[in-house]
């Protein structure tokens, strides 16, 4: 039997844009998206807390370093610039596999400039370009 468990988790993200007329989508520093291991065009679950809205979108690349989170399309709606959104990432584990499993977690501050904390030791070099 399978679970289905958290893969990856970005806490905190600030919106820094939201682009009504477009595709659609959620940009995303692609800095950020090595650092948890979200996929471009990767399905994403987004609870905004500023305002409760929760949405299903998909991640697209916004350029290194900007710390950009661009609300795009009909996701615009949904959310405003300094609002803070909790993005998600799922994935099917064997019931086996399901007890070691670790979610690769970010939690940031400081409009995407501060991390406040990461799950995975391994992903500190990926982080270097973030105070800590």
């Amino acid at each position: 039997m399978q679970v289905n468990l958290l893969r990856a988790k970005i806490l905190r993200a600030e919106v820094t844009d939201a682009k009504l007329h477009y595709e659609g989508s959620l940009a995303i520093d692609t800095e950020i998206m090595r650092l948890v291991g979200i996929l471009p065009h990767e399905k994403i679950l987004v609870g905004n807390i500023s305002n409760g809205e929760r949405f299903e979108t998909y991640a697209i690349p916004a350029p290194a370093g900007s710390r950009t989170f661009s609300l795009n399309g009909a996701t615009a709606h949904l959310g405003k610039p300094g609002d803070l959104l909790v993005i998600m990432t799922f994935t099917w584990i064997d019931d086996a596999e399901a007890a070691r499993h670790e979610p690769r977690v970010v939690v940031l501050a400081e409009a995407n400039t501060k991390i406040l904390r990461l799950t995975n030791p391994a992903e500190i070099e990926l982080a270097q370009g973030f105070q800590q």
